[in-house]
């Protein structure tokens, strides 16, 4: 039987999507809404998303720690996930309030800009236990290479390098994908980095920060 997989990543317009059937590309979609994709996955084993699900009542995450420890020079590309309460906050400034007062530090504008998309997600998470887990694509990166990658996912020796272990393990992205070739090169890349841990989520090979999964843990 095939195996059905997708791997999403957020992109300022919407969300980016490839899927993988039997650990090879399958097509990239586009999709507004996180809903839309899975409401058109098709029978998808899992779901990979690069986006947090599930947050700590009153800390930060181990999970975004120990992810981070496996980056070197690309650990700044994973941020720590605030307490659940900041997000419920309605502007910025509260939230950043609140965040000093259960965790003594501060809340970045970078990550309050993910907020819609994180709680749209976290819903979906919620609603369909199994179906969506947590992917961060440079810890996929840095799995499949065996070590740190060295350039950024912006420029062009980072996207050749990304491109060529997608390839090496099987994921042989064309030049023309249809109408999600309008999203960033990077978010593609990302996406297609989520489905490879999707498809070992899916197989049972997938390693996970923290050791032992639980409900905020990042696949590689």
């Amino acid at each position: 039987m095939s195996i059905h997989v997708i791997g999403v990543d957020a992109y300022a317009l919407g969300w980016v999507g490839v899927e993988l059937r039997d650990g090879a590309f399958g097509r990239a979609v586009l999709a507004a809404s996180l809903y839309e994709i899975v409401a058109n996955s098709s029978g998808a084993a899992v779901i990979g998303v690069d986006i947090p699900l599930g947050m700590l009542p009153d800390k930060w995450r181990a999970a975004d720690t120990l992810a981070a420890d496996q980056l070197g020079p690309r650990r700044g590309s994973i941020f720590r996930v605030p307490p659940r309460q900041v997000w419920m906050e309605a502007d910025f400034s509260a939230a950043n309030r609140l965040c000093r007062e259960l965790t003594g530090a501060g809340l970045s504008r970078q990550s309050w800009a993910l907020r819609p998309k994180l709680l749209e997600a976290n819903a979906i998470w919620e609603r369909h236990p199994g179906l969506l887990f947590e992917a961060h694509p440079e810890v996929s990166f840095r799995t499949m290479a065996g070590e740190p990658i060295a350039y950024a996912k912006k420029t062009w020796a980072g996207q050749a390098r990304r491109r060529e272990l997608l390839a090496r393990n099987g994921i042989v992205l064309p030049d023309q994908i249809g109408p999600a070739g309008q999203a960033p090169p990077d978010d593609i890349l990302d996406a297609a980095a989520v489905a490879w841990s999707a498809h070992r989520m899916a197989t049972g090979t997938a390693l996970s920060h923290p050791r032992h999964p639980r409900r905020t843990t990042v696949r590689r």
